[in-house]
């Protein structure tokens, strides 16, 4: 057989692994970093998207086994559609983050920061992403997960002068490992029914009721947590602002997508026994996780933050798509299952090219104005007009609106849910209604949180002397950026043909075609049938363009030929100033009063008996104190236990190595 498809995947992580080698000089020569490290990850990149797409374009899947790991477990690689389809996810992100990156960090080479750990962290990061998405057997997946893990610890540890760093890489490590061990505790159920630990076993086995929920809930709390799903959440604001930007992109964009992949390789593929109390239970999580995400993004002022939360909003979108696909599938309803599948793929794709679109844009922004807060930006679309341009079709992609990406894979996610007037369970045909209401509410909390950041950060004045300086990015930075803004246009404006190229997964994972798709040609996406709905986005881009080419022309004929420019009259008032402006704080005071009691919030209105006046406002995520604090003080207490251990007697280390030898000689026979 012809493997040439995998022999070029593992070319992506050979690469990979070459950029981590390259940048282990880069602290002696800071320019590696740049003009080699990165570039080799963009490469890298490329090199993922051509096995992906040769995948896919074949239908074929192909297997290999290479001498590592141990001795009676070799690892096992395995490109079928589904790996495919991820491969060409992580490339695509990877690609423009490798051609944005060399400008980007070209300030960190006159800084204190090592430059080895950035760029090996780096190429450690993605080698690991690559690899569990090539995994064929647990212990391949396990030790690929944990490289990516602790790949990422570093990444975000890197300015670790700031003590906020180091706690958000504290708290990120932490769960991380919980979620590390859930799932290979999950693993080790598989494997007790499987009596292998290869996934070619596992898919053969035949499992209990009982232990398959055992291991659905443990599947679900690992890949949950990775994925940031509420209330698994708290680590995720905190870890992706403080990695760079382009890292950012990466953790954002492709890492949550990784945590997607693992749930859908173990529950449609290696389970493949599926129930629709599943699906209930991911709805539920996925409606609470949508909801709550954006509305904690619309009350940020931090930009990165803010888009790390809306990061949360839109892994609860394609987990209430992926309870859909369970719940259809399981009530033998398989062409609906199918099409929500589907559109939880096509929105993965779609959430990795706008958020690593809009992380790019807000790494700019830093690295050109030195600023997060959005409460001190202001004008940047007069002084950075591509980077403006950019983050605005990022926006709109983020908010659905037609004919971006964000549109149309949240559409198919409606279209399936609006048929629940098919099940006969009334509680599932009542579930789901609620569930679209929520999910329709969401998006239009969206549109209002990416209409304050965009009028905030681009528009109107300068609110501080870094943002009034600064320029448009270096050549580089704009080329990635602008790479991922038309792949926004193209997903949006081309959905027949993007899922066409997609629909071999759900033929391989779930055996299942979906025939209406292009029933009426590439120009129209039928997802049911003709009768029930239908979208063309090349003529809703017409349409636009129509709409838009006409207004333009009636501006222009009623503007006069002779315009005298004269300072209008302003009623005796002083002029305006940046700080009569409308701040992000106020544009979300409405939203806060109404959801306050989901928040937990210290206000501080000045008073007249104030020298220096300051409204001060302070918003903490309830579940930090309710989950992860108590966790927190739990492993650090069991730490200090520990280290009690560390007498300093040789006799008492011999001691205790003689004690956990006995231990582990009773347990294995």
């Amino acid at each position: 057989m012809n493997i040439f498809p995998l022999l070029l995947a593992l070319v992506a992580v050979l690469l990979a692994l070459t950029s981590a080698a390259v940048s282990l000089f880069a602290n002696h020569y800071p320019r590696l970093l740049r003009q080699l490290a990165t570039p080799l990850l963009g490469i890298s990149g490329i090199a993922a998207i051509a096995a992906g797409v040769l995948t896919l374009v074949s239908g074929d899947s192909f297997t290999m086994i290479l001498p590592l790991g141990l001795p009676w477990l070799p690892w096992h690689l395995r490109l079928d559609a589904l790996a495919a389809l991820f491969l060409v996810l992580i490339g695509l992100v990877t690609t423009a983050v490798g051609i944005y990156a060399p400008a980007y960090v070209r300030d960190f080479e006159r800084g204190r920061d090592s430059l080895t750990a950035l760029g090996g962290f780096s190429g450690l990061f993605l080698t690991g992403m690559l690899l569990v998405v090539l995994a064929d057997d647990a212990f391949l997946f396990m030790v690929a997960w944990e490289l990516m893990s602790l790949a990422s610890y570093f990444l975000v540890a890197f300015q670790h002068e700031n003590a906020a760093n180091r706690r958000a890489a504290f708290l990120y490590l932490l769960m991380a490992h919980i979620g590390g061990l859930s799932i290979l505790l999950g693993f080790g159920v598989l494997a007790a029914f499987g009596h292998s630990f290869e996934f070619s076993a596992l898919r053969a086995a035949t499992f209990t009721d009982g232990w398959a929920n055992v291991a659905f809930g443990l599947f679900f709390l690992g890949f949950g947590m990775k994925a940031g799903l509420i209330p698994l959440h708290a680590w995720l604001p905190e870890a992706h602002p403080a990695a760079p930007s382009h890292i950012s992109a990466l953790m954002s964009g492709v890492m949550l997508k990784i945590a997607v992949y693992g749930f859908i390789r173990v529950i449609f593929d290696l389970i493949g026994q599926l129930h629709w109390q599943w699906g209930v239970i991911l709805i539920a999580i996925g409606s609470l996780s949508a909801l709550l995400g954006v509305l904690f993004a619309l009350m940020q002022t931090d930009l990165k933050r803010l888009l790390a939360y809306s990061s949360v909003e839109n892994l609860g979108i394609i987990f209430i798509a992926l309870g859909l696909a369970l719940i259809f599938i399981s009530t033998d309803h398989a062409v609906l299952g199918a099409l929500a599948f589907i559109a939880a793929l096509y929105h993965s794709l779609n959430h990795a090219l706008f958020k690593s679109l809009l992380f790019l844009g807000a790494g700019a922004i830093l690295h050109s104005a030195h600023e997060r807060d959005l409460e001190q930006m202001g004008g940047l679309l007069r002084r950075m007009p591509w980077t403006g341009l950019f983050f605005l079709i990022g926006a709109l992609s983020i908010s659905a609106l037609p004919p971006f990406n964000g549109f149309v894979s949240e559409w198919l996610i409606f279209q399936a849910a609006l048929q629940a007037w098919q099940l006969e369970s009334g509680v599932l045909r009542s579930l789901i209604p609620i569930a679209s209401a929520v999910l329709a509410l969401t998006g239009a909390l969206v549109a209002a949180t990416f209409v304050k950041v965009y009028g905030i950060a681009f528009l109107g004045q300068a609110r501080s002397r870094h943002v009034r300086h600064a320029r448009q990015g270096a050549l580089g930075m704009r080329i990635g950026q602008g790479v991922l803004a038309g792949l926004c246009i193209i997903f949006g404006v081309l959905p027949t043909q993007i899922i066409t190229f997609i629909a071999p997964v759900s033929t391989q994972i779930l055996h299942i075609e979906l025939p209406q798709i292009g029933a009426q040609g590439w120009l129209w996406l039928t997802p049911i049938s003709a009768e029930t709905a239908s979208y063309s986005a090349p003529l809703t881009l017409m349409l636009l363009g129509l709409i838009a080419g006409a207004a333009f022309w009636w501006f222009l004929r009623g503007v006069p030929r002779r315009i005298r420019r004269r300072d209008p009259w302003d009623c005796g008032f002083a002029p305006p100033s940046p700080r009569m402006q409308y701040s992000a704080t106020a544009f979300a005071q409405p939203m806060r009063r109404v959801f306050g009691l989901l928040f937990d919030i210290d206000e501080t209105r000045p008073t007249h008996s104030d020298l220096a006046p300051r409204y001060r406002l302070k918003l903490t995520d309830r579940a930090l104190a309710l989950f992860y604090v108590p966790i927190t003080h739990m492993v650090e207490a069991a730490s200090r236990r520990v280290v009690q251990l560390q007498s300093g007697n040789v006799r008492m280390y011999l001691g205790w190595t003689l004690a956990t030898l006995l231990v582990l000689l009773w347990i294995i026979s």
